[in-house]
């Protein structure tokens, strides 16, 4: 007596729902970095031309200052006073000693300003500041 079957396999195909589980991910991956990469860079600050300036790219750890015009601080987006600013670095030297921080200034902004955002990461005991330049064309 012979129990078993004699059926031919089926050919199934492609395996659809791992492809598209691994697309969803790609797609929130990719959503993801771009979010994060537009939240460091203000375009509405023109930063000044060096010569000498160096090209690189901030790490993903360094804190991005925007300072505009009109003297407005923006960090991740949203605008800070000078005194939440430094209550924002003194937590973050707290944690992590070596923190570095990018300074975008625009073109336009006031001296005194510019002194103001330096003392606030000096009250912080951040002394890892660098200015974003661009070279001239």
């Amino acid at each position: 007596m012979n129990f078993r079957s004699h059926m031919k396999p089926e050919n199934l195909g492609i395996a659809i729902a791992p492809m598209v589980d691994v697309v969803f991910l790609l797609l929130i991956f990719f959503l993801l970095t771009w979010n994060y990469a537009r939240q460091e860079l203000e375009l509405t600050v023109t930063v000044p031309e060096a010569n000498e300036g160096q090209e690189g790219r901030p790490s993903p750890g360094d804190v991005i200052i925007n300072l505009n015009t009109d003297g407005t601080i923006v960090v991740n987006r949203s605008a800070m006073t000078l005194e939440q600013l430094r209550e924002m670095l003194s937590k973050l030297a707290g944690l992590y000693p070596n923190q570095a921080v990018l300074l975008r200034v625009d073109v336009d902004s006031r001296g005194e300003d510019i002194v103001r955002v330096l003392d606030a990461c000096s009250a912080a005991k951040i002394w890892n500041v660098a200015f974003a330049v661009i070279k001239p064309e």
